[in-house]
């Protein structure tokens, strides 16, 4: 059995799509980081399932598995991608898609440009809707002091369908990404674990982002990350509100506006890399991997 896929980026933030509308395949956690394996799979940053709806007021259901095999919530930039694959797919000629998603219904709009914009939703920022467990940690504002491998490090919270912690810097390329990212991803305080954001403020409308996500480590951009440092941005007043804010990654750049009591809104490029096919069972026998479905994985 062969099952067709494509290889996209959102700004470098690079996917593999599947179409299980048009086809069928178990998939497992071992199968994911198979997958997701630069020299022996395909390799990507998120793998992006499509599948039909599971209820009658949304087109299609979209499911996000981390390169180390585990699903998530949200993803912005794949939430881009997995729209402009259902147009060159032809699965729907809708300029405007509602997609299920773990997190709730999001809506996917295509402009004549190609460009995607993605209703978001609206940020949480209160602890239990992270989740986050301040037990022993100092607030200050609407900021938390977290001990970091003994270094106290000043964060902010919002969840945009995943967990996100937005620390403030002056220069991100002068940020300790790599080791501040790992540490703060599974401390302790974050239950299910968190995507670390480094902001630097450049004007009230342009930031700097490096974003060192949960499950797969720094990546060239993070969309519900860009999302989540506006979001922090504008409650913080650091930027402007209701206005294209300007997000600049190491990939590109995205446009996200927000206003207070309303929903983050991301607009921003796809790219398509290439198609492919593989076979499921081969990569399993050969890396001596059971496809026997996990409870919660099968496709």
């Amino acid at each position: 059995m062969l099952i067709e896929f494509t290889k996209m980026h959102g700004l470098g933030n690079d996917f593999m799509v599947i179409d299980l509308v048009t086809q069928r395949m178990n998939l497992t956690s071992e199968l994911v980081r198979l997958l997701a394996d630069r020299h022996l799979g395909v390799g990507f940053d998120q793998l992006l399932i499509v599948e039909p709806p599971s209820r009658p007021d949304v087109d299609f259901k979209y499911r996000i598995f981390n390169a180390d095999g585990q699903e998530v919530a949200q993803c912005g930039n794949g939430a881009r991608c997995f729209a402009s694959f259902i147009q060159a797919r032809k699965l729907s000629f809708k300029q405007r898609l509602r997609v299920e998603t773990a997190s709730g219904v999001i809506t996917l709009t295509t402009d004549r440009y190609g460009w995607v914009q993605v209703d978001m939703g609206k940020p949480k920022f209160e602890p239990a809707e992270i989740p986050f467990t301040p037990q022993a940690i100092t607030k200050v504002g609407n900021s938390y002091r977290l001990n970091v491998d003994g270094e106290p490090v000043q964060l902010y919270l919002a969840n945009m369908g995943n967990p996100h912690a937005v620390i403030l810097v002056d220069d991100v390329l002068t940020a300790d990404v790599a080791r501040l990212g790992k540490l703060i991803e599974s401390h302790d305080a974050f239950p299910e674990r968190v995507n670390v954001g480094f902001v630097q403020i450049v004007n009230q409308r342009h930031v700097r982002l490096r974003v060192y996500e949960r499950g797969v480590g720094e990546t060239q951009a993070c969309g519900t990350g860009a999302c989540a440092a506006v979001a922090v941005g504008v409650r913080e007043g650091w930027i402007d509100e209701g206005v294209d804010v300007r997000v600049q990654l190491y990939g590109g750049s995205l446009a996200v506006r927000y206003q207070e009591g309303y929903s983050v809104m991301m607009t921003g490029p796809t790219s398509f890399v290439y198609e492919g096919v593989f076979s499921p069972d081969g990569l399993a026998a050969q890396a001596g991997i059971n496809l026997t479905p996990t409870e919660g994985y099968d496709a």
